[in-house]
């Protein structure tokens, strides 16, 4: 039965208002049309969302005047692409927020929740652990077209690595790979967007953990060298969490997804890219969330110490990496040579998010310096490299208390926080026509006057159809593409032939 959110309502202060920007969500055999917020323009415009205040005293919309001084001044993100991307790390852009800075986070975060919105999680599906779509269709099939973007290749990991609760495997005997997990996608801006943006912008993004939190407790908690796993670095004392490392450098060569491990696919496919389009600006733009936050800031590194994003006119091609809800990752000396090479993070968090937290429960970038001094040389003494922007889902009127600690944890509920933030001390007011009924896709964390029903993102039937006999089967999904044939080559370049 196809779930219709368009007569969804907004129940604010005794008046009811129906959600403007809602559409028809279908189940018929594609993906639901969720629409998602149209900062595209790249230009703020008048917008129309109810003006929610996060304080319940005294009246509960802003004036329109107060709002205009924020997000009508006419400006483009071509012009301001830069800062936005952390050349000046985001100084005076966090507090106020700057409004071409969060609709720009919000649209990066929403290709890192791509992949979970593509990710076959169904156990009973053959093709757990798969996209559900092919490249060529991806962003057609998540009604996200308007992004304007490519996917030029699939990212795939190896799940022979003990992180159980990250990688998902299909129950039945007959499956499409018994060792490879989808994780992400390479993306490039077409040429309508690129002229938008003011440069061509490849983008590489991460899958994370969409709900289950046990992966926190599968990782070693373990800092080891960064180069013990051939990744080039020149001071042996930059570590990084054991997990992490192997996810992003195993592989699997019985295995055709990934018989080159998720490094090496990245490393070939951006070599690829910036070889195409080296007479253009470039900007390189890594996502992802959760864990998936982890591979960005590790690929990032990668992608810049290994000199990779130098043209050969000498050109630097920016690197920048937009967090969410991502755990530490390395040691301090790890962030230090990040801030060296030069690598832009903004971290986005909820504050009451258990993962930023983690690894590093004990000694981390918080604790008295002399105290991080001595612990540095400890395999369990992390810091967080990058800006943090720390938003408090408390502020939000929309959401419920709860005490599950996924929601805070939860993409698109951040999503949710950005659009409300203004700055600290500022009210919770939605700034775009972002529909807060996606924060229930998967969660319960609305609350109930609202009349969204929570978990309501559905499947018809769970992918079975009827055959030409009448018979309910699962269809036979389009063959993935094997690894590209020219990686071989790229590797050559790049040095890692030796490898294989």
């Amino acid at each position: 039965m196809a779930i219709s959110l368009s007569k969804t309502f907004l129940s604010i202060a005794h008046q009811v208002f129906p959600s403007e920007k809602c559409r028809p969500v279908s189940f018929s055999g594609r993906e639901p049309q969720l629409q998602r917020t149209t900062s595209m323009g790249f230009a703020t415009r008048s917008l129309r969302m109810p003006r929610v205040s996060s304080k319940t005293s005294g009246s509960l919309f802003s004036s329109i005047d107060e709002l205009d001084k924020e997000t009508r001044e006419e400006r483009r993100v071509a012009d301001v692409w830069r800062e936005i991307h952390g050349v000046d790390d985001w100084v005076g852009m966090l507090d106020p927020m700057d409004p071409l800075l969060r609709s720009e986070l919000i649209r990066y975060g929403e290709m890192a929740q791509a992949c979970y919105d593509a990710f076959d999680f169904d156990p009973f599906s053959k093709y757990c652990g798969s996209c559900r779509f092919t490249p060529r269709q991806f962003f057609d099939s998540l009604a996200m077209a308007d992004h304007g973007y490519v996917v030029s290749r699939y990212i795939f990991a190896t799940s022979n690595i003990n992180l159980p609760n990250f990688f998902k495997k299909s129950r039945w005997p007959k499956v499409w790979s018994k060792s490879a997990n989808w994780i992400g996608y390479v993306a490039v801006s077409n040429d309508e967007i690129s002229k938008r943006l003011g440069r061509r912008d490849i983008v590489v993004a991460w899958r994370g953990t969409v709900t289950r939190l046990e992966w926190i407790a599968d990782l070693m908690d373990f800092l080891k060298p960064i180069s013990s796993n051939k990744i080039p670095c020149p001071d042996s004392t930059v570590k990084v969490e054991s997990g992490f490392l192997d996810l992003y450098t195993d592989k699997d060569v019985n295995c055709r997804f990934c018989k080159f491990s998720a490094r090496e696919q990245i490393l070939t496919e951006v070599k690829r890219l910036l070889e195409i389009y080296q007479l253009e600006e470039l900007s390189l733009t890594i996502t992802g969330h959760s864990l998936g936050s982890a591979l960005a800031i590790l690929s990032a590194y990668d992608i810049v110490e290994t000199g990779l994003n130098v043209l050969q006119d000498s050109r630097a091609v920016p690197v920048s990496v937009f967090s969410f809800s991502g755990p530490r990752v390395g040691n301090v000396r790890f962030k230090e040579r990040m801030e060296v090479l030069g690598v832009k993070v903004l971290r986005v968090v909820n504050v009451h998010d258990i993962v930023p937290k983690s690894p590093g429960l004990f000694f981390n970038e918080n604790v008295p310096l002399l105290l991080m001094k001595m612990a540095e040389r400890l395999p369990w003494s992390y810091s967080h490299v990058g800006v943090e922007l720390s938003l408090d889902h408390k502020n939000s009127p929309f959401l419920k208390e709860t005490g599950d600690l996924s929601c805070a944890h939860n993409l698109e509920a951040l999503f949710h926080l950005l659009d409300g933030y203004h700055g600290k001390g500022h009210r919770f007011v939605l700034a775009s026509g972002r529909d807060p009924a996606l924060v229930n896709k998967a969660t319960d964390f609305l609350k109930d006057h609202y009349l969204v029903p929570p978990y309501w993102r559905q499947y018809e039937n769970k992918g079975m159809v009827r055959n030409e006999d009448g018979r309910w089967m699962q269809p036979e999904r389009p063959k993935l593409d094997d690894q590209p044939e020219d990686t071989h080559r790229y590797l050559k370049q790049l040095g890692l032939a030796s490898h294989h």
